[in-house]
C-alpha cells in the first residue's frame, strides 16, 4: 500500500500525516510489547526487593528493641539475686491480677505481675526467663510486622499472623480485662493500651469490642460533656464496623447498646426515644446469642425501669413519632434484675438497689428492705 498523504487542518495551514506500511506497524507493535515485558520483569524484581527490605527492617527493629529491653532490665537489677536455701519448689509465673494477694518482685512490660518464689535458679536461667518475657511483651515489633503485611503474599501474611498476632493477643486481652475492672487510672491505662495496639490487633473480634468498651469507660470517667460525647461516638463507630463482620458476637451487640445509651444522654428527647429502640434491639440480640450473660439482663432491666418511668412529654413524643411507643413495666424490670441474681449472685450493687426500688413501688416493703440490706453487703465498684 503506497503512502498517501492525508491533510490535517492545523490553524490556517494544512499538514500531511503519512500512513505507515504494515511492516513498519508490526515492528513498532513488537517494540512496544518487548518494552512492556521488560517493564513487567522490573516491577516483579522491585516487588521482591521491597518484600526483602520489609523483612530486614522488621528483623532489625526487633533485634534493637530486644537488646534495649534487656539492657533496661540489667539496669533495673544490676546485681544478681542471692540464691536461697529454700527446699521448696520454685517457679516464675505470669498472672493477671484478680484480687488475690501475691508477693510481687516486679511487673512485666506486658502488664502482668511476675511473682517469684524463693528461687534456686542461677543467674543464667533468670536471664533466659527475662528474654522469654521480652518475647511476649514486644508489642511494637508486632505492629511493625502488621505494617509489612501488605508487602507479602497471602500465604506469608497468614504465617506471620499465626506466629506473631496470636502469640500475644490472649495476654493483651487478659490485661485489658484486669484494667477495665480497676479504678479510673487503670481504666485510662487500659484505654491507652488498646489504642496503642489497634493497628496490630484491630482485625480481631475480641479486641474490637474491648476497645469499644474502653471508649465507654472513658465516657464514664471523663467530666467534660464534649469529651463524653466524643468517646461515646468514637466507640459506637468502632462497633458499627465490627458488627458488619461479627453480627453473631453478643459482646459487640451489648456494648453497642451501651454506647448508644451513653451518646443519647447528650441528644434531644426525640433522639433519646429513637435510641431507646436501637438499645432494646441490640440488647435483645445479645441475650439471644448469649442468654447466660448477666450484664445483658441487667441492661434490659435498666431499660424496662426507665421506660416504665417515662414522663408525659416523652410518652407524647414517642406516640407522635412511632406507631408503637416503647412499653415496659416495673414488673418487667424486676424480672430482669432477679434473673441477674439467678445467673450471678451479687453481680451488681446497683442491681440489688433496683430490685429494692421495684419491690417498693409494687407495694412489697419487706422485700424492699431485704434487698437493700443485701445491697449494703456488696462493695461499690462503679459510680452508679
Amino acid at each position: 500500500v503506497p503512502r498517501a498523504p492525508v491533510p490535517v487542518e492545523v490553524g490556517d495551514g494544512a499538514a500531511s500525516v503519512p500512513l505507515l506500511q504494515p511492516e513498519e506497524l508490526l515492528e513498532r507493535l513488537d517494540f512496544v510489547l518487548r518494552n512492556i515485558a521488560e517493564l513487567r520483569r522490573e516491577v516483579e524484581e522491585l516487588r521482591g526487593s521491597l518484600q526483602r527490605l520489609a523483612a530486614e527492617i522488621v528483623s532489625e527493629v526487633r533485634s534493637h528493641l530486644e537488646e534495649t529491653q534487656r539492657a533496661t532490665r540489667r539496669r533495673r537489677f544490676p546485681f544478681p539475686r542471692e540464691r536461697s536455701d529454700s527446699t521448696g519448689s520454685s517457679s516464675i509465673y505470669f498472672t493477671a491480677s484478680s484480687g488475690a494477694a501475691n508477693t510481687d518482685d516486679g511487673e512485666s512490660e506486658g502488664g502482668y505481675t511476675t511473682a517469684n518464689a524463693e528461687s534456686d535458679y542461677d543467674r543464667e536461667s533468670e536471664r533466659e526467663s527475662e528474654e522469654a518475657e521480652d518475647e511476649v511483651s514486644c508489642e511494637t515489633v508486632r505492629t511493625a510486622r502488621r505494617d509489612s503485611l501488605d508487602l507479602v503474599n497471602e500465604d506469608e501474611a497468614h504465617f506471620l499472623l499465626d506466629s506473631s498476632l496470636e502469640e500475644g493477643l490472649s495476654q493483651l486481652l487478659l490485661q485489658a480485662d484486669r484494667l477495665h475492672d480497676g479504678d479510673e487510672q487503670e481504666k485510662r491505662e487500659g484505654f491507652q493500651l488498646l489504642l496503642n495496639n489497634k493497628l496490630a490487633y484491630g482485625s480481631q473480634k475480641d479486641f474490637a469490642w474491648r476497645l469499644a468498651r474502653a471508649h465507654s469507660d472513658m465516657c464514664e470517667i471523663t467530666q467534660e460533656a464534649e469529651e463524653k460525647r466524643s468517646y461515646a461516638s468514637d466507640g459506637k463507630e468502632e462497633l458499627e464496623v465490627a458488627l458488619r463482620k461479627w453480627d453473631q458476637s453478643a459482646e459487640c451487640h451489648q456494648w453497642y447498646a451501651v454506647l448508644c445509651g451513653q451518646l443519647s444522654e447528650h441528644e434531644s428527647i426525640q433522639k433519646r426515644i429513637q435510641t431507646g429502640y436501637v438499645f432494646k434491639e441490640h440488647i435483645d440480640r445479645a441475650i439471644e446469642l448469649k442468654p447466660e450473660d448477666p450484664k445483658s439482663h441487667y441492661l434490659l432491666g435498666r431499660w424496662c425501669y426507665q421506660v416504665s418511668h417515662l414522663g408525659w412529654l416523652e410518652k407524647k413524643t414517642a406516640s407522635a413519632l412511632f406507631e408503637a411507643p416503647p412499653t415496659a413495666t416495673v414488673q418487667d424490670a424486676l424480672q430482669n434484675f432477679l434473673r441477674v441474681e439467678e445467673l450471678s449472685p451479687g453481680y451488681s450493687k446497683a442491681g440489688r438497689v433496683y430490685i429494692a426500688k421495684c419491690y417498693k413501688e409494687l407495694g412489697n416493703s419487706p422485700a424492699a428492705a431485704l434487698w437493700l440490706s443485701l445491697a449494703s453487703e456488696l462493695p461499690a465498684r462503679t459510680k452508679e
